[in-house]
């Protein structure tokens, strides 16, 4: 016995040698103690709609730091409840929850548990990485004892609710009552609180959203352990577990990415890098972005495999530039690629209403006559559609029915630097080839540069400039930002504004897009198909709103025969049917009499099934597929 004592002492005597060794060792490999403090979070860039309620957040943290002392007292109970009952008795790490853990990993033969105390989990996130060893959990010991010494236990508590994760992206309470709740955390309720707390433990398994069941069961654990520390009373146990938490969709929550990603890229543009956590105001209607991922997606359900169209993407703003809605692509979650503001596609006719804006400006009339019959410049004959030519037409119905020779000849007659010049004042971007096949739209543009091109008609011939961010503020009310009036001036005269929206009007009354529906409004707009069915296109506009469509793959590989005045008017017409419910009807500028059509004389010509492109050279477009049933005829 006396042996077996002096060698268990000699052992002791070693074990605690080695410890104060291993302490010493990660001591040394940690940074000086003095110089330790509490790193400064990376900022929450809060992005709101028009409405202030959250839209998306970037950023670590999903929202701003929330004071203990704002917060419902049921809250940060729930925390301890579940996570660290000792967390008031114990100096950062507790040896009740360490041996336990030990023993687990001894018998697991690993490190399986870690026992951590909340003061141990906030020293992880906040210095250490997620990496399961010894050396780490050593280290995280340590640094919870310095937490301890330096704050006090509310400070420490109100720490860890601001920087743990909770899945989905959202750190922090605050940006996860947002995400799941669509509340400030200050507000949450009883069931609430629980679900939260209930979700550090494993946050991507628990997370609501992808498994409801799981966070319930989890939620109802740390109601029970509330009711056993006295965190919360029995009634409120038993009412909090009859009606559990409810997770929200927030409005446009897939496609609402594309815009938050858009709002990033602005930013730095508008305030600098940042510093602080901020709020971002924007122009986002969320129930019309709502309607517009709708109409997106319901209609590539519907119709995108048939079609061969995997592709979309839509932008709608208001007369004066403010974007209400934009839609990137089909799935935010499967490809990030913005559509809207990134993709550069060939607009096909889509184009084309700057041609004719600039003949107007030039000394031509809507009823002006030009010959639509077949052209050849330098070994290029563009061609109608079904290679049908109608004669002496008038412009208003040239534009109406997209013929493609009248464009051309228009184009040729003024010059295409002339056209991109148009096109330039209007709100173009994008480099424009000064040639002839302008005319047919084979420069490439994207949509939401397209759709401002076209406000212009739609306010009365002011410039604008697409915007989203409104206003920038700190989450302490601090204003850092605040968009001011455009002011660019006229860049259409009223009278050359009146004649455009009459010749467009005439494209959805009778022309290529004659299917879209929008009762009770003045609206007008163009249809466009690029070469070999590449791109669908349609822009439209009311008084009200500009709103742009356009279909088409990725890789830029030909949709089946998809046209203009397809899928992209039935999209258009769906959500602009939603997004003008309730809106006074208001006229388009300059059309206070009856439509163009019923002033112009018919054309000399039997109805046609349509007009067809011929297969252009590389690099021009063919018209849009559409079918011309009894366009103009005569009575």
């Amino acid at each position: 016995m006396r042996r077996a004592g002096y060698w268990v002492l000699v052992l002791g005597l070693w074990v605690v040698i080695a410890g104060i060794g291993g302490l010493f060792w990660v001591g040394a490999h940690l940074p000086s103690i003095q110089s330790i403090d509490v790193p400064k979070r990376p900022p929450s860039v809060q992005i709101v709609g028009m409405d202030g309620r959250p839209l998306a957040t970037r950023g670590e943290m999903g929202g701003a730091a929330v004071p203990i002392k704002e917060l419902p007292a049921y809250l940060p109970k729930a925390f301890v409840a579940i996570e660290d009952r000792r967390f008031y008795s114990h100096s950062g790490v507790d040896p009740m929850g360490v041996g336990r853990a030990l023993i687990a990993n001894v018998m697991r033969r690993g490190v399986s548990q870690g026992g951590s105390t909340l003061t141990q989990q906030l020293a992880k996130n906040l210095f250490l990485t997620q990496e399961r060893t010894l050396t780490r959990k050593v280290q995280e010991l340590v640094l919870a004892i310095w937490l301890e010494r330096k704050y006090s236990k509310q400070q420490i508590l109100e720490l860890y609710l601001n920087r743990v994760y909770f899945g989905a992206g959202a750190y922090g309470v605050e940006g996860a009552a947002q995400r799941y709740f669509g509340k400030s955390a200050r507000q949450v309720t009883l069931a609430e609180a629980a679900m939260l707390a209930g979700l550090v433990k494993s946050p991507s398994k628990l997370a609501p959203h992808l498994n409801r069941e799981g966070a319930e069961k989890r939620a109802e654990l740390v109601l029970a352990a509330m009711g056993e520390t006295g965190a919360a009373t029995d009634a409120g146990v038993k009412a909090a577990i009859a009606r559990p938490a409810q997770v929200v969709r927030l409005p446009g929550a897939g496609s609402v990415n594309y815009v938050a990603d858009w709002v990033m890229d602005v930013l730095n543009d508008r305030i600098g890098n940042l510093d602080q956590d901020v709020i971002v105001e924007t122009s986002i209607d969320p129930v019309l972005q709502a309607a517009a991922e709708k109409a997106l997606i319901d209609e590539l359900a519907a119709k995108g495999i048939k079609a061969n169209v995997d592709q979309g993407a839509i932008v709608a703003m208001r007369p004066d530039g403010a974007v209400l809605a934009m839609v990137g692509g089909r799935n935010y979650a499967e490809s990030q690629f913005n559509r809207a503001v990134a993709a550069k596609r060939q607009p096909g006719s889509a184009f084309k209403p700057f041609v004719y804006l600039t003949a107007l400006e030039r000394g031509l009339m809507p009823d002006t006559v030009r010959d639509d019959k077949p052209v050849a410049l330098k070994g290029w004959k563009p061609e109608n559609f079904n290679h049908e030519y109608f004669g002496p037409v008038t412009l208003t119905q040239a534009l109406a029915m997209s013929l493609n020779t009248v464009s051309v000849r228009l184009t040729i007659e003024f010059g295409p630097v002339a056209v991109t010049r148009t096109a330039y004042r209007l709100g173009i971007a994008s480099k424009l080839e000064p040639n002839a096949s302008i005319a047919l739209g084979t420069s490439e543009v994207s949509l939401t540069e397209l759709v401002s091109a076209y406000a212009p008609f739609a306010n009365g011939g002011t410039a604008v400039a697409p915007h989203v961010v409104m206003r920038v503020r700190t989450a302490g009310g601090k204003v850092l930002y605040t968009r001011n009036a455009d002011n660019l001036g006229r860049i259409i005269e009223p009278r050359y504004v009146s004649m455009m929206n009459g010749m467009m009007r005439e494209t959805l009354l009778m022309g290529t897009a004659k299917k879209a529906d929008l009762a009770g409004w003045q609206a007008a707009g163009k249809t466009g198909t690029s070469q070999d069915f590449r791109d669908a296109w349609f822009i439209g506009y009311t008084a009200n709103l500009v709103t742009g469509v356009w279909l088409g793959n990725d890789d830029a590989t030909p949709t089946n025969k998809a046209t203009g005045s397809g899928m992209p008017v039935d999209i258009w017409s769906r959500f602009m049917k939603a997004a003008h419910h309730g809106v006074p009807v208001a006229g388009l500028p300059g059309l206070d009499g009856p439509s163009m059509a019923s002033l112009l004389p018919p054309i000399n010509a039997p109805a046609q099934p349509g007009v067809r492109p011929q297969t252009a050279p590389p690099g021009q477009t063919g018209i849009d597929g559409w079918l011309l049933d009894r366009l103009f005829r005569r009575n």
